[in-house]
This record gives structure tokens, sequence and C-alpha cells, in this order.
């Protein structure tokens, strides 16, 4: 049944293709009955799911030569990332229902999109898997180029271009594994139970996580994401953010951590104080925590700000995914869920609600427009995301940020402390954008009437469309953050699977 997801999403690339090209609403409400029609099977499957249980979907042949299967299935995580997925691609279509050039196009992008990611959270042959990825990845070039707005085609072509590069170093080490297991099969299963020789792990794993963990915006390879960010439109801002990069996360769970868990163990040397790749790597995601958190603290412009802060968020689901302890591994797969929700309902507020009406994302400017006057639903939505971004209790970012952390005491306290640092930063960084955007400083009381016109100009109301996306996304995150026990029983009841021995055999320094 859930193998409809990903039908839905290309049969709605199909129906968008015989639509003409002037009927924008036509497109749109297509494009909406398929997101709908995605979710409501994800929905459907997420309900009658059993913990500790895998669905096998389908299992055919594909390529009999090569040992490649069409193989889908679903465990715990899967469907959390899936049910994430279907929230990202309804709350997109709404909040881009303002869409009028080559709407059919834009929306057939989008489908593909969707359509890609479903295919890669719920592949379980590795090649398969890598065919939806880029069939992800490739839409989302045109989708910034085309419909995107400040340097469109640099961002573009940089997240491009760091997406192949990362897809090339995977693609490596999924056919270097490949051939070390007798090129049989591709099967994630197969290849999890051959256990590859410590030599060959130790050179494999750095290649394929980091090759994922590129899209996920490890530091220094996130450079693509700001700019991506800033360039793309409103519902592609909120998918890269929301499910693209949890692509690269989920590889580096899925494929790199379970083909190579013997990867992680220590090299028997030290370089510099590194011990090991977790060293090293974990090392890295948390520059990206405290990095991404001061860079976002003095950005000028709006979107800027909430692009750092999607590089700084993703830092904690690397930094869970390397801590190796259930705990750790719990609150990273609930970080990419939650971090999707709010991430789309910040790039949402920002993109859809501010600039389109503002035409300016320079937080000087915005300051002087009162927006909590002109748009007061923009200013609550933006308030109460920017709490759930900062990790208050009763959001779902709290929960998945204090599964994280704890897990990182236990494996590396000091990483853990800096971490907390970078949260900190986080509420600055949040709480000065918030204040210029919306409630900036008051008029002098001598201001003329004509003035008080000229810098506080009217603007159209919120849409229900945007009304509908932003209710959707705050719901969620209040819902997880109140009862997490929604996803995380799903989530830690995976980690009993046989693809996660290495998680309860203490795989690691």
């Amino acid at each position: 049944m859930l193998a409809w997801t990903i039908y839905i999403s290309f049969l709605g690339v199909l129906a968008l293709m015989v639509v003409p090209t002037s009927k924008a609403p036509t497109a749109r409400m297509i494009a909406m009955l398929a997101a709908v029609g995605s979710f409501a099977v994800a929905l459907a499957s997420f309900f009658h799911f059993k913990p500790n249980h895998t669905i096998e979907i389908t299992n055919v042949d594909w390529i009999p030569l090569l040992g490649i299967r069409y193989h889908l299935a679903a465990d715990g995580i899967s469907m959390v990332l899936v049910l994430l997925t279907g929230l990202a691609a309804i709350t997109g279509i709404l909040f881009s229902w303002n869409i009028e050039h080559r709407a059919r196009e834009f929306f057939a992008f989008y489908l593909a999109l969707i359509g890609g990611v479903y295919g890669v959270f719920l592949s379980f042959d590795l090649f398969l898997l890598f065919v939806f990825y880029e069939l992800a990845i490739i839409p989302k070039y045109f989708l910034i180029a085309i419909w995107g707005s400040t340097r469109r085609e640099y961002g573009a072509m940089k997240l491009a271009l760091y997406s192949f590069i990362g897809s090339a170093m995977v693609f490596v080490g999924l056919i270097a594994v490949y051939v070390a297991a007798g090129a049989r099969t591709m099967s994630l299963a197969e290849l999890a139970g051959f256990h590859c020789s410590h030599g060959f792990q130790m050179w494999a794993f750095p290649l394929v996580f980091v090759g994922f963990a590129i899209l996920a915006g490890l530091w220094p390879f996130h450079t693509w994401a700001p700019t991506g960010h800033v360039a793309a439109p409103t519902a592609a801002s909120m998918l890269l953010a929301g499910v693209v990069m949890k692509l690269g996360a989920y590889g580096c769970l899925r494929v790199a951590l379970t083909l190579f868990p013997q990867g992680l163990e220590s090299w028997g040397f030290s370089v510099l104080g590194f011990g090991s790749w977790a060293d090293v790597l974990s090392v890295m995601a948390v520059v990206g925590i405290v990095y991404g958190a001061m860079v976002a603290l003095v950005q000028k412009d709006f979107k800027f700000v909430i692009g750092y802060s999607s590089v700084s968020h993703m830092g904690f689901v690397l930094l869970g995914l390397l801590t190796l302890n259930t705990t750790g591994l719990n609150g990273a797969v609930l970080q990419m869920f939650s971090h999707g929700i709010i991430a789309g309902l910040l790039f949402a507020v920002v993109g859809r609600m501010v600039y389109d009406r503002t035409h300016t994302r320079d937080l000087g400017e915005l300051q002087s427009m009162h927006l909590s006057k002109l748009i007061p639903f923009a200013s609550v939505t933006f308030t109460i995301a920017a709490m759930a971004s900062m990790g208050l209790p009763g959001f779902s970012g709290f929960v998945a940020e204090l599964q994280v952390l704890v897990g990182a005491w236990a494996a590396f306290p000091t990483l853990a402390v800096l971490a907390g640092l970078g949260i900190l930063v986080g509420v600055a960084y949040t709480l000065r954008a918030l204040q210029k955007a919306f409630f900036g400083e008051q008029d002098d009381v001598e201001n003329s009437a004509a003035t008080q016109a000229t810098r506080h100009p009217v603007l159209a109301p919120i849409t229900v469309p945007e009304r509908a996306g932003a209710l959707l996304l705050m719901g969620t995150t209040l819902w997880i953050g109140l009862f997490p026990g929604t996803l995380l029983n799903l989530i830690a009841t995976s980690f009993n699977s046989p693809l996660f021995e290495w998680v309860r055999k203490g795989a690691g320094p």
C-alpha cells in the first residue's frame, strides 16, 4: 500500500503534463490531490503500522543479471519520514497557491521531487535507493533556477554540484561493497550481513557517510545550503530544509552506519587528538551547530538567518547519529522529523507571508514596518515557530534535541557541552530575528500621518491556504512535543531489527 505514495506522486506529474499551460488553478488542484492522496496512504499505513515490524511492500526482480531488485519496505524510521514527506508536500503546495508563472511545470517538478523522496525512504535495495536519491535531487535545480529569486542560477548550480559530488562519493562506496560481497546483490539486508573486512570499512565508511552528509549540511560542506535556501521559492525552501536535507541524514544512518559499523572503530593511533572517524565527524557536527548559530546571529537577510539555522539544527541530527547509542539515535531521527516541520514553517513565514508582501528580507527595513500590526497572523505564527526552534518544552524540538544531548553526553561529554552552547546562541539569533522583523522600535509620536502611511503600507491579508498550512505545521510540532511517544515508539523499536545489530553490539571507538 505504501508504494502508492510514490506512484500517486508520479501519476500527478503525468496528469500535469496534459494540463494546458494557462490553467494554473487546474495545475494547483492536481498537485494538491496528488499530495493529499499520497499523504492519506501514508497516514493510513502509519495508523496500521505495528512497532518492531518491517513491512514488505514489494520485492521483485528488476535487473536480475546484476542482482538488483525492486525492493520496497518500511520500518518505523521509514514510516516517520514518509509521514514527514506527506506533511511537507501538502503544506508546500498550500504556500505555493499564488504560483501563476508556468504553474504546470512548477508542480510537475515539485511532485517529481516528492515521489523521489518517498522512494528513498522506502527503498531496501541500494541501487534503487540511489536512483530515487538522484530523482529527488534533479528537480531541485529547476525549481530554484526557474522560480527562485536572489542569485537563483548560482544557488541552483551550487546545490547541484555539491549534491552530485556527494552522490559520486556514495556511488563509489556502493559499487565497492557490491563487488566486495561477490557482485550478486544490492539488497541492504544481505550486504549488511556480509561483514566486510575491517580495512575495507575504514575507508568506505567516511567516503559514504560524508557523501550523504554533504546533503545534510555537514560543516564545512554546508555552504550550498544557505545559498540554496535563499535562492529557492518558498515551497522549494520548505522541501529543501524539510525533507531533502533529511535524505542525506537518512543515507548516513541507513547505508553508511549499517554497512560499515567497524569504520567507526579506533584507528589504533592518534592524529591531533583524533583517534577515530567518530571523533572527527562528531567534531565537524558540533562545529556546524555552533558555527551555523553564530553566523545566523549576525545576518541582515531574514532568510539567511533561517538558512544558517537549518545548518545548525541539522548538526544535531548528525551528532545524534554518531553517538551510536539508542538515546542519541532516537533523538537524531526525531530531530529529522521535528526540524522538517519547524524549518518548513519558518521558511513559509519568511518567504510567503513576509517577502512576497513586503518585497524585502532586510531586517533593517522590516524593523520599521511593524509587521506585527500589519500581518498579525504571520507574527503569531513566527513567534510559535521561534519557540519551537529554540527548543522550548511543549514543542517537538525540545524532545528531539534533549535526547541528542543526553546521548552525546554518554559518548562525547565535552562536545555535548559545546552543542548546548549552540542552543544558547540559537535562542539569541531567533529572538533577534523575531524582534527586528515583527516588533521593531516604535515611531516617534511627532511623525505625521503621511509619513506613517509611507512607512507602513497596507499589505495583503494572509490567505486561507496560508493559514491552513501554518496551522497544520504548528499543530504537528505541538502534538509531537506533547505526545512524543506517537513517533518515538516506532523509532525506538526499529533499532531492534537485524539491520541495527551494530547498535546493540556497541559499534564505534
